[in-house]
Protein backbone atom coordinates (compact mmCIF):
# COMPACT_ATOMS: atom_id res chain seq x y z
CA UNK A 1 0.00 0.00 0.00
CA UNK A 2 0.81 3.87 -0.63
CA UNK A 3 0.90 5.61 1.81
CA UNK A 4 0.16 9.71 2.45
CA UNK A 5 0.58 11.50 5.47
CA UNK A 6 0.29 14.95 5.91
CA UNK A 7 2.37 15.30 2.55
CA UNK A 8 3.59 18.57 1.35
CA UNK A 9 6.07 19.44 -1.75
CA UNK A 10 7.60 22.05 -3.63
CA UNK A 11 9.19 22.25 -6.99
CA UNK A 12 12.09 25.61 -7.57
CA UNK A 13 10.67 26.96 -4.41
CA UNK A 14 7.00 27.17 -5.36
CA UNK A 15 4.43 24.90 -2.95
CA UNK A 16 2.39 22.48 -5.16
CA UNK A 17 0.84 20.44 -2.48
CA UNK A 18 0.11 20.68 1.06
CA UNK A 19 -1.34 18.41 3.69
CA UNK A 20 -2.13 15.43 1.53
CA UNK A 21 -2.81 12.15 3.40
CA UNK A 22 -4.60 9.22 1.61
CA UNK A 23 -4.05 5.80 0.91
CA UNK A 24 -3.64 3.95 -2.64
CA UNK A 25 -4.12 0.15 -2.15
CA UNK A 26 -2.72 -2.65 -4.00
CA UNK A 27 -4.05 -2.94 -7.84
CA UNK A 28 -5.82 0.21 -7.45
CA UNK A 29 -5.70 2.09 -10.90
CA UNK A 30 -5.24 5.58 -9.87
CA UNK A 31 -6.01 8.32 -12.77
CA UNK A 32 -4.36 11.31 -11.65
CA UNK A 33 -5.97 14.80 -12.74
CA UNK A 34 -5.77 18.47 -12.06
CA UNK A 35 -4.48 21.65 -14.10
CA UNK A 36 -0.90 21.88 -15.95
CA UNK A 37 1.66 22.99 -13.37
CA UNK A 38 -0.68 21.66 -10.33
CA UNK A 39 2.14 18.79 -9.00
CA UNK A 40 1.12 15.71 -11.19
CA UNK A 41 4.11 15.27 -12.58
CA UNK A 42 6.31 15.82 -9.44
CA UNK A 43 4.38 13.15 -7.50
CA UNK A 44 5.40 10.49 -9.91
CA UNK A 45 9.00 12.10 -9.42
CA UNK A 46 8.36 11.74 -5.68
CA UNK A 47 7.44 8.10 -6.08
CA UNK A 48 10.42 7.73 -8.36
CA UNK A 49 12.96 9.02 -5.07
CA UNK A 50 13.77 11.66 -7.94
CA UNK A 51 12.23 14.60 -5.74
CA UNK A 52 12.36 14.91 -1.93
CA UNK A 53 9.10 16.22 0.26
CA UNK A 54 9.27 19.18 2.18
CA UNK A 55 7.35 17.52 5.11
CA UNK A 56 4.92 14.59 5.80
CA UNK A 57 5.56 10.99 4.77
CA UNK A 58 5.20 9.22 1.40
CA UNK A 59 5.63 5.31 2.11
CA UNK A 60 5.40 2.24 -0.28
CA UNK A 61 6.60 -1.19 0.12
CA UNK A 62 10.56 -1.45 -0.25
CA UNK A 63 9.85 -4.84 -2.03
CA UNK A 64 8.06 -3.13 -5.37
CA UNK A 65 9.37 -3.22 -8.54
CA UNK A 66 8.56 0.22 -9.96
CA UNK A 67 8.17 0.85 -13.74
CA UNK A 68 8.06 4.22 -15.27
CA UNK A 69 8.98 5.41 -19.02
CA UNK A 70 11.98 7.09 -19.69
CA UNK A 71 11.92 10.14 -20.68
CA UNK A 72 14.58 10.38 -23.43
CA UNK A 73 16.24 7.57 -25.57
CA UNK A 74 19.90 7.60 -27.25
CA UNK A 75 20.69 6.36 -30.35
CA UNK A 76 21.33 3.24 -29.24
CA UNK A 77 22.20 0.91 -31.58
CA UNK A 78 20.77 -1.66 -29.96
CA UNK A 79 17.99 -4.33 -31.83
CA UNK A 80 14.63 -3.02 -30.54
CA UNK A 81 13.18 -5.69 -29.33
CA UNK A 82 16.42 -6.41 -27.40
CA UNK A 83 15.87 -2.80 -25.75
CA UNK A 84 12.52 -3.71 -25.36
CA UNK A 85 13.40 -6.82 -23.50
CA UNK A 86 15.85 -4.83 -21.24
CA UNK A 87 12.65 -4.32 -19.33
CA UNK A 88 12.59 -7.11 -17.64
CA UNK A 89 15.29 -6.72 -15.20
CA UNK A 90 15.25 -9.94 -13.73
CA UNK A 91 14.81 -12.03 -17.08
CA UNK A 92 18.40 -10.16 -18.31
CA UNK A 93 20.29 -10.64 -14.42
CA UNK A 94 19.23 -14.52 -15.14
CA UNK A 95 20.40 -14.29 -18.69
CA UNK A 96 23.68 -13.08 -17.66
CA UNK A 97 24.38 -15.70 -14.84
CA UNK A 98 23.06 -18.42 -17.19
CA UNK A 99 26.16 -17.12 -19.34
CA UNK A 100 28.49 -17.50 -16.79
CA UNK A 101 27.44 -20.65 -15.05
CA UNK A 102 27.45 -22.00 -18.38
CA UNK A 103 31.44 -21.23 -18.93
CA UNK A 104 31.99 -22.49 -15.84
CA UNK A 105 30.50 -25.67 -17.03
CA UNK A 106 33.20 -26.10 -19.17
CA UNK A 107 35.91 -26.12 -16.20
CA UNK A 108 35.70 -29.96 -14.86
CA UNK A 109 36.49 -28.64 -11.57
CA UNK A 110 33.60 -26.45 -11.39
CA UNK A 111 31.14 -28.56 -13.11
CA UNK A 112 29.39 -29.85 -10.66
CA UNK A 113 28.66 -26.36 -9.08
CA UNK A 114 28.13 -25.06 -12.25
CA UNK A 115 25.68 -27.55 -13.28
CA UNK A 116 23.37 -26.96 -9.95
CA UNK A 117 23.71 -22.81 -10.77
CA UNK A 118 22.16 -23.94 -14.41
CA UNK A 119 19.47 -25.91 -13.04
CA UNK A 120 18.48 -23.21 -10.75
CA UNK A 121 18.48 -20.59 -12.52
CA UNK A 122 16.40 -22.64 -15.48
CA UNK A 123 13.79 -23.42 -12.92
CA UNK A 124 13.41 -20.08 -12.02
CA UNK A 125 13.63 -18.65 -15.53
CA UNK A 126 10.63 -21.20 -15.67
CA UNK A 127 8.98 -19.22 -12.35
CA UNK A 128 8.73 -15.95 -14.44
CA UNK A 129 7.51 -17.67 -18.08
CA UNK A 130 11.15 -16.36 -19.13
CA UNK A 131 10.88 -19.22 -22.61
CA UNK A 132 8.38 -16.81 -23.17
CA UNK A 133 9.38 -13.33 -22.79
CA UNK A 134 10.20 -13.24 -26.90
CA UNK A 135 7.03 -13.60 -27.59
CA UNK A 136 5.78 -11.30 -24.51
CA UNK A 137 7.81 -8.74 -26.15
CA UNK A 138 6.93 -8.95 -29.15
CA UNK A 139 3.40 -8.62 -28.55
CA UNK A 140 3.89 -5.42 -26.70
CA UNK A 141 5.47 -3.90 -29.90
CA UNK A 142 3.03 -5.38 -32.28
CA UNK A 143 0.17 -3.92 -29.98
CA UNK A 144 2.21 -0.23 -30.43
CA UNK A 145 2.04 -0.17 -33.97
CA UNK A 146 5.41 -2.06 -34.23
CA UNK A 147 5.79 -4.71 -37.13
CA UNK A 148 7.92 -7.97 -37.35
CA UNK A 149 10.46 -6.14 -39.25
CA UNK A 150 10.87 -3.27 -37.11
CA UNK A 151 12.28 -5.67 -34.44
CA UNK A 152 15.95 -5.78 -35.37
CA UNK A 153 16.27 -2.48 -36.52
CA UNK A 154 18.20 -0.69 -34.61
CA UNK A 155 16.88 1.97 -31.96
CA UNK A 156 19.01 5.04 -33.28
CA UNK A 157 16.89 4.40 -36.17
CA UNK A 158 13.74 5.27 -35.13
CA UNK A 159 12.22 8.73 -34.88
CA UNK A 160 11.40 10.39 -31.76
CA UNK A 161 8.02 9.65 -31.27
CA UNK A 162 8.62 5.66 -32.10
CA UNK A 163 11.26 6.07 -29.54
CA UNK A 164 8.76 6.47 -27.27
CA UNK A 165 6.83 3.65 -28.14
CA UNK A 166 9.83 2.04 -27.21
CA UNK A 167 10.03 3.13 -23.63
CA UNK A 168 6.54 2.44 -23.14
CA UNK A 169 6.99 -1.31 -24.35
CA UNK A 170 10.36 -1.78 -22.06
CA UNK A 171 8.09 -0.32 -19.17
CA UNK A 172 5.22 -2.96 -19.84
CA UNK A 173 7.78 -5.63 -20.13
CA UNK A 174 9.17 -5.35 -17.00
CA UNK A 175 6.77 -7.50 -14.38
CA UNK A 176 6.21 -4.63 -12.21
CA UNK A 177 3.97 -4.23 -8.52
CA UNK A 178 3.92 0.05 -9.33
CA UNK A 179 3.69 1.52 -13.09
CA UNK A 180 3.65 4.77 -12.96
CA UNK A 181 2.81 6.78 -17.00
CA UNK A 182 2.83 10.12 -17.48
CA UNK A 183 0.35 10.84 -20.51
CA UNK A 184 1.17 7.88 -22.44
CA UNK A 185 -1.04 8.42 -25.21
CA UNK A 186 0.87 11.17 -26.18
CA UNK A 187 2.09 9.56 -29.44
CA UNK A 188 0.39 7.24 -30.22
CA UNK A 189 -2.73 6.61 -32.56
CA UNK A 190 -6.42 5.10 -32.34
CA UNK A 191 -5.02 1.67 -32.27
CA UNK A 192 -2.64 1.85 -30.13
CA UNK A 193 -4.42 3.74 -27.19
CA UNK A 194 -7.38 1.23 -27.52
CA UNK A 195 -4.84 -1.80 -27.24
CA UNK A 196 -3.00 0.13 -24.54
CA UNK A 197 -6.36 0.45 -22.63
CA UNK A 198 -7.15 -3.50 -22.80
CA UNK A 199 -3.62 -3.75 -21.92
CA UNK A 200 -3.99 -1.43 -18.36
CA UNK A 201 -7.40 -3.30 -17.36
CA UNK A 202 -5.46 -6.99 -16.93
CA UNK A 203 -2.53 -5.46 -15.38
CA UNK A 204 -2.18 -6.45 -12.05
CA UNK A 205 -0.23 -4.08 -10.59
CA UNK A 206 -0.84 -1.15 -8.94
CA UNK A 207 -1.64 1.91 -11.54
CA UNK A 208 -1.37 5.52 -11.44
CA UNK A 209 -1.77 7.26 -14.65
CA UNK A 210 -1.37 10.91 -15.79
CA UNK A 211 -3.70 11.61 -18.48
CA UNK A 212 -6.17 14.62 -19.88
CA UNK A 213 -7.85 11.92 -21.74
CA UNK A 214 -11.18 11.58 -20.59
CA UNK A 215 -12.23 8.17 -22.09
CA UNK A 216 -8.75 6.66 -21.38
CA UNK A 217 -9.34 7.73 -17.60
CA UNK A 218 -12.88 6.46 -17.87
CA UNK A 219 -11.94 3.21 -19.25
CA UNK A 220 -8.87 2.34 -17.22
CA UNK A 221 -9.17 3.72 -13.93
CA UNK A 222 -10.83 2.42 -10.43
CA UNK A 223 -10.06 5.69 -8.51
CA UNK A 224 -9.04 9.23 -9.05
CA UNK A 225 -6.74 11.82 -7.46
CA UNK A 226 -7.77 14.85 -8.05
CA UNK A 227 -5.02 17.99 -7.79
CA UNK A 228 -6.46 21.14 -6.97
CA UNK A 229 -5.75 24.45 -4.41
CA UNK A 230 -2.48 22.23 -3.43
CA UNK A 231 -4.85 19.55 -2.20
CA UNK A 232 -4.95 16.06 -3.34
CA UNK A 233 -8.77 14.66 -3.27
CA UNK A 234 -9.33 10.57 -3.63
CA UNK A 235 -12.64 9.73 -5.56
CA UNK A 236 -13.64 6.16 -6.00
CA UNK A 237 -14.85 5.55 -9.75
CA UNK A 238 -13.74 6.53 -12.92
CA UNK A 239 -12.99 10.06 -14.32
CA UNK A 240 -16.58 10.52 -14.77
CA UNK A 241 -17.52 9.49 -11.45
CA UNK A 242 -15.40 11.73 -10.39
CA UNK A 243 -16.57 14.74 -12.03
CA UNK A 244 -20.13 13.67 -10.34
CA UNK A 245 -18.79 13.79 -7.18
CA UNK A 246 -16.57 16.89 -7.76
CA UNK A 247 -19.78 18.54 -8.85
CA UNK A 248 -21.96 17.85 -6.17
CA UNK A 249 -19.50 19.11 -3.80
CA UNK A 250 -19.21 22.72 -5.77
CA UNK A 251 -22.55 22.63 -5.14
CA UNK A 252 -23.24 22.10 -1.42
CA UNK A 253 -19.88 23.98 -0.91
CA UNK A 254 -21.42 26.98 -2.75
CA UNK A 255 -24.72 26.41 -0.74
CA UNK A 256 -23.27 26.12 2.43
CA UNK A 257 -21.17 29.66 1.58
CA UNK A 258 -24.05 31.43 0.57
CA UNK A 259 -26.13 30.32 3.66
CA UNK A 260 -23.25 31.54 5.91
CA UNK A 261 -23.15 34.79 3.58
CA UNK A 262 -26.76 35.84 4.59
CA UNK A 263 -26.61 34.64 8.46
CA UNK A 264 -23.36 37.58 8.99
CA UNK A 265 -25.77 39.70 6.12
CA UNK A 266 -28.60 39.58 9.32
CA UNK A 267 -26.18 39.43 12.05
CA UNK A 268 -24.51 42.83 10.85
CA UNK A 269 -28.09 44.27 10.31
CA UNK A 270 -28.60 44.04 13.68
CA UNK A 271 -25.78 45.03 14.64
CA UNK A 272 -25.95 48.01 12.82
CA UNK A 273 -29.60 48.90 14.44
CA UNK A 274 -29.31 48.31 17.37
CA UNK A 275 -26.03 48.54 18.82
CA UNK A 276 -26.05 52.48 20.04
CA UNK A 277 -28.90 51.89 21.86
CA UNK A 278 -27.97 50.98 25.42
CA UNK A 279 -31.39 48.56 25.80
CA UNK A 280 -29.74 46.56 23.06
CA UNK A 281 -26.18 46.92 24.00
CA UNK A 282 -25.41 43.57 25.52
CA UNK A 283 -27.48 41.71 22.66
CA UNK A 284 -25.96 43.83 19.81
CA UNK A 285 -22.47 42.86 21.34
CA UNK A 286 -22.97 39.08 21.72
CA UNK A 287 -23.88 39.53 18.11
CA UNK A 288 -20.30 40.61 17.22
CA UNK A 289 -19.33 37.81 19.31
CA UNK A 290 -20.87 35.45 17.03
CA UNK A 291 -19.96 37.12 13.80
CA UNK A 292 -16.64 37.01 14.90
CA UNK A 293 -16.82 33.23 15.99
CA UNK A 294 -18.33 32.81 12.48
CA UNK A 295 -15.88 30.99 10.29
CA UNK A 296 -15.50 31.43 6.78
CA UNK A 297 -16.78 28.75 4.52
CA UNK A 298 -14.63 29.97 1.00
CA UNK A 299 -16.88 28.84 -2.24
CA UNK A 300 -15.28 26.23 -4.44
CA UNK A 301 -13.26 28.03 -6.97
CA UNK A 302 -15.09 27.07 -10.06
CA UNK A 303 -12.36 26.54 -13.26
CA UNK A 304 -13.15 29.56 -15.82
CA UNK A 305 -14.04 26.96 -18.98
CA UNK A 306 -12.01 27.94 -22.31
CA UNK A 307 -14.92 29.66 -25.34
CA UNK A 308 -14.21 29.93 -28.50
CA UNK A 309 -16.03 32.22 -30.57
CA UNK A 310 -15.95 31.73 -33.94
CA UNK A 311 -17.16 34.93 -36.67
CA UNK A 312 -19.40 34.06 -39.54
CA UNK A 313 -17.66 34.21 -42.76
CA UNK A 314 -18.35 35.72 -45.69
CA UNK A 315 -20.18 34.55 -48.69
CA UNK A 316 -18.69 31.16 -49.69
CA UNK A 317 -19.48 28.85 -51.84
CA UNK A 318 -20.39 25.32 -51.87
CA UNK A 319 -18.19 23.09 -52.39
CA UNK A 320 -15.41 24.42 -50.25
CA UNK A 321 -12.62 22.79 -51.97
CA UNK A 322 -12.11 19.90 -54.62
CA UNK A 323 -9.49 17.61 -54.66
CA UNK A 324 -9.67 15.91 -58.38
CA UNK A 325 -7.37 12.34 -58.99
CA UNK A 326 -4.74 13.75 -56.59
CA UNK A 327 -1.26 11.87 -55.79
CA UNK A 328 0.72 13.25 -53.09
CA UNK A 329 3.71 13.31 -51.67
CA UNK A 330 7.47 14.66 -51.42
CA UNK A 331 9.99 15.01 -54.29
CA UNK A 332 12.85 12.17 -55.11
CA UNK A 333 10.32 9.48 -52.57
CA UNK A 334 7.37 6.94 -53.38
CA UNK A 335 3.67 8.44 -53.50
CA UNK A 336 1.92 8.75 -49.95
CA UNK A 337 -1.54 8.83 -50.69
CA UNK A 338 -3.07 8.39 -54.78
CA UNK A 339 -5.75 8.83 -56.29
CA UNK A 340 -7.37 10.72 -54.04
CA UNK A 341 -11.09 12.21 -55.05
CA UNK A 342 -13.67 13.93 -52.80
CA UNK A 343 -14.95 17.78 -51.87
CA UNK A 344 -15.10 19.86 -48.92
CA UNK A 345 -18.41 20.92 -48.16
CA UNK A 346 -19.83 23.62 -45.23
CA UNK A 347 -20.82 22.46 -41.87
CA UNK A 348 -18.96 19.29 -42.43
CA UNK A 349 -16.98 17.77 -39.31
CA UNK A 350 -14.36 15.24 -40.95
CA UNK A 351 -12.23 13.25 -38.76
CA UNK A 352 -9.32 11.85 -40.26
CA UNK A 353 -7.33 8.22 -39.16
CA UNK A 354 -5.27 5.86 -39.86
CA UNK A 355 -1.93 4.89 -38.73
CA UNK A 356 1.23 6.60 -38.30
CA UNK A 357 3.05 7.55 -41.40
CA UNK A 358 -0.24 6.81 -42.95
CA UNK A 359 -0.15 10.28 -44.60
CA UNK A 360 -2.74 12.34 -42.30
CA UNK A 361 -0.76 15.24 -42.10
CA UNK A 362 0.41 15.23 -45.44
CA UNK A 363 -3.07 15.13 -46.27
CA UNK A 364 -3.86 17.87 -44.09
CA UNK A 365 -0.75 19.90 -45.30
CA UNK A 366 -2.36 19.37 -49.01
CA UNK A 367 -5.66 20.78 -47.93
CA UNK A 368 -4.05 23.66 -46.04
CA UNK A 369 -1.91 24.68 -49.21
CA UNK A 370 1.65 23.92 -47.53
CA UNK A 371 2.15 21.28 -50.55
CA UNK A 372 0.74 21.28 -53.45
CA UNK A 373 -0.26 17.90 -55.46
CA UNK A 374 2.41 15.87 -57.50
CA UNK A 375 -0.31 14.95 -60.11
CA UNK A 376 -3.85 16.18 -60.15
CA UNK A 377 -5.95 19.52 -59.51
CA UNK A 378 -6.53 20.95 -55.86
CA UNK A 379 -9.12 23.45 -56.36
CA UNK A 380 -10.33 26.30 -53.79
CA UNK A 381 -13.86 28.10 -53.81
CA UNK A 382 -14.05 31.75 -53.93
CA UNK A 383 -13.41 33.65 -50.73
CA UNK A 384 -12.31 30.60 -49.04
CA UNK A 385 -10.08 31.89 -45.67
CA UNK A 386 -8.26 28.53 -44.17
CA UNK A 387 -8.04 28.12 -40.62
CA UNK A 388 -4.64 25.87 -40.26
CA UNK A 389 -3.53 24.13 -36.66
CA UNK A 390 -0.19 22.05 -37.72
CA UNK A 391 1.27 18.83 -36.11
CA UNK A 392 4.43 20.72 -35.49
CA UNK A 393 2.78 24.73 -34.96
CA UNK A 394 6.35 26.00 -34.31
CA UNK A 395 7.08 26.21 -37.61
CA UNK A 396 4.05 27.86 -38.66
CA UNK A 397 4.84 30.96 -36.23
CA UNK A 398 6.60 33.91 -37.50
CA UNK A 399 9.24 34.58 -34.82
CA UNK A 400 9.67 38.18 -35.29
CA UNK A 401 6.37 38.79 -33.94
CA UNK A 402 4.60 39.47 -30.49
CA UNK A 403 2.16 36.44 -29.72
CA UNK A 404 -0.71 39.30 -29.16
CA UNK A 405 0.24 40.52 -33.01
CA UNK A 406 0.64 36.99 -34.14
Amino acid sequence: MILLRNLGFSRNGDPLVEGASLQIHPGWKIGLTGANGCGKSSFLALLRGELHADRGDLERPQSWVLAHVAQDTPALPDAALEFVLDGDIELRQIERELTIAEQHYEDEGEAHAAGEKIGLLHSRLSEIDGYAARARAAALMHGLGFTDEDFARPVAEFSGGWRVRLNLARALMCRSDLLLLDEPTNHLDLDAILWLETWLKSYQGTLILISHDRDFLDGVCSHIVHVENQRMQLFTGNYSACERARAERLANDMALAEKQRRQAAHLQNYIDRFRAKASKARQAQSRIKMLEKMGSIVAAHIDTPFSFSFPEPSAFSDPLMVIDRVKIGYKNTAPILENLNFSLRPDSRIGLLGRNGAGKSTLMKLLAGDIQPLEGTREEGRNLKLGYFAQHQLEQLRPTESPLWH
